[in-house]
């Protein structure tokens, strides 16, 4: 009888009906926490697509890319500090820092290049000293960060004597960062989405970066576990100020110029993209796709609002309530799939 049973037991395993992939891809779309925001910009897309004809055309496709492409790299760090519990207000500020030390370089007469890299090397400096206070003296990452951001705008005034920096005498191979193409495609395009296929691989995969959700999700249990958390954090607050000193130096080689106002409240604009893509500010969930996506979103509606002539006095009321809808959708949905 026992071995009638695991005979027949087998034979309806072996016979049970296996899921098609498309019904297996299906599954893991619907589970998926950016799903909800990949059916919002289709939505998007379809209506604009009868509501102006210019809104799928190459040149507005471009346009959309260009905006959001460097904010995106700032984006990736924000996301990877929001998973860790923390928060950074001072990217807007570190990325005109960046600018406007390598400019400053530049026209006393160093080599671009090594500007640059001196550039980013003192926002990540930055990035540790602000880390120390986080992880050593123990402030929050948003008092922290929010000195950092008034230290990067003055630094910026004194280096420039809040007069901008005319950077137009770069040379041509420098400029092509910025505002070359490759067959078409802008090269500032072609750089960040190196950079966001290199993060979200690192982020969904390298044991390094597991770390990160593991001190976002619950820092005590963690450190019970051997994990040393303060070392974690520093590494996130130091990435997010490197990315955005990267990002700074794009946008200079784009502009041909540094101005010690740029980038006032793009911080705002970079957490609410992490966040609508689905980072909690309480730590321990976000990926870099849905942060890009939550980015994607924000400039696929500026885009829309300009091309259906909406009066600019409306464009951020607009924005607003595009976020709140999109940001309270994710969540009641997540919600939904938590308890079940």
């Amino acid at each position: 009888m026992n071995h009638s049973g695991t005979n027949h037991s087998m034979n309806v395993l072996e016979t049970a009906p296996e899921l098609s992939p498309k019904r297996q891809w299906l599954g893991s779309f619907k589970n998926m926490r950016e799903a909800t925001l990949i059916l919002i910009i289709a939505a998007i897309f379809v209506t604009m697509s009868f509501a102006s004809e210019y809104f799928l055309t190459w040149p507005n496709m471009k346009a959309m890319m260009l905006s959001f492409a460097t904010e995106g790299i700032v984006v990736v760090g924000m996301t990877v500090l929001i998973i860790v519990g923390g928060i950074d207000l001072s990217v807007g500020a570190v990325m005109c820092l960046a600018m406007v030390i390598a400019g400053k370089l530049f026209l006393l007469g160093m080599n671009p290049w090594l500007a640059s890299v001196v550039s980013i090397g003192s926002c990540s400096f930055l990035g540790y000293l602000t880390g120390l206070t986080v992880t050593r003296i123990g402030l929050h990452t948003f008092i922290a960060t929010l000195a950092l951001m008034g230290i990067a705008r003055g630094l910026s005034m004194i280096i420039t004597q809040g007069t901008p920096l005319s950077l137009f005498s770069l040379p041509p191979e420098f400029k092509f960062i910025g505002q070359g193409s490759v067959f078409g495609v802008p090269f500032v395009i072609i750089v960040f989405f190196v950079v966001i296929i290199i993060s979200d691989y690192m982020l969904r995969n390298a044991s390094a970066f597991r770390k990160v959700f593991y001190t976002g999700s619950n820092e005590k249990a963690a450190e019970y576990s051997g994990i040393n958390t303060n070392r974690v954090k520093l590494g996130a607050i130091i990435l997010c100020s490197t990315l955005a000193g990267f990002a700074g130096i794009l946008y200079m080689s784009k502009f041909g110029a540094a101005t010690p106002n740029f980038g006032v409240g793009l911080e705002l604009n970079i957490i609410a993209a992490a966040v609508i893509g689905g980072a909690s500010l309480k730590g321990g969930e976000g990926s870099v796709l849905g942060a890009i996506l939550g980015i994607a979103l924000l400039s696929i509606v500026s885009s829309s609002l300009i091309l259906l002539n909406i009066s600019v006095y409306w464009q951020d009321l607009i924005k607003g309530m595009i976020l709140l809808m999109a940001v309270s959708i994710d969540q009641i949905l997540h919600n939904r799939r938590s308890s079940r």
